[in-house]
């Protein structure tokens, strides 16, 4: 499909992590069934190297268990309750889930995550049928984000901006990025102008972490591109 052209994508903010436990298969599962256009989930690397769909550096709130992620095998990790019997998935098993019925938008969250998140990518595309357009890589650290676009030049890339407007424009250009992502929070982001700026730019502006019908239909007025939600329904 097409995500790309939809007028407002309808994004599963770690599957739909507002019914079921995030970040996991049933969780993918369930934002599938509520039709949404992408799936937003975080990846980490795990002690015996593998890329793990888990959004915290440790363990402790979404498992029984404790500890770093990059402490724990693969093995161990997949001895832990994720919520509701759910087991943390590899980056591969998400994919395969997924099978590209929708897109995907993997946020880079732990460290050394780019390298092996864009030889996955890779092979899905060259190997498995999988297009660029089936992947968005986002993360709040600029310095992944360049390391991804020196591996590959036609990767999608969505900047989650800490700093300032002309900081954002810059990082626009340098990464020609896709997209820009931001808190619904962010006002000063978040507004008439702003958001036409980057439409000039050919760039999209997504928000997150929507949950209310009112800042819904407000986003939707502003013109955004994109809402990722914890109920993907409710948009």
């Amino acid at each position: 499909m097409n995500w790309s052209k939809k007028a407002i994508l309808k994004i599963g903010h770690r599957g739909a992590s507002g019914y079921e436990p995030e970040n996991t298969l049933r969780s993918l599962e369930k934002a599938l069934v509520l039709g949404v256009d992408m799936i937003e989930f975080d990846v980490h690397i795990c002690k015996s190297g593998e890329v793990v769909v888990i959004h915290d550096g440790k363990v402790n709130r979404t498992t029984h268990s404790k500890g770093f992620v990059r402490d724990k095998t693969l093995d161990e990790l997949k001895k832990l309750d994720a919520g509701k019997g759910e087991k943390i998935p590899t980056l591969e098993e998400v994919l395969d889930f997924v099978n590209h019925r929708v897109a995907v938008n993997i946020e880079l969250k732990g460290e050394k995550t780019t390298k092996p998140v864009y030889a996955i990518i890779k092979k899905y595309i060259e190997n498995r049928n999988w297009s660029y357009k089936d992947f968005l890589v986002s993360s709040f650290d600029d310095s992944k984000l360049r390391e991804i676009r020196k591996l590959d030049s036609k990767i999608e890339i969505g900047l989650l901006p800490k700093r300032t407007k002309t900081h954002i424009v810059s990082m626009i250009s340098e990464l020609s990025a896709y997209s820009v992502h931001c808190s619904y929070k962010s006002k000063g982001l978040l507004n008439k102008n702003f958001i036409e700026l980057l439409h000039k730019q050919g760039v999209k502006i997504f928000a997150w972490t929507v949950n209310d019908k009112k800042n819904i239909e407000r986003l939707k007025i502003l013109g955004v591109d994109g809402i990722f939600s914890d109920y993907p329904d409710m948009l």
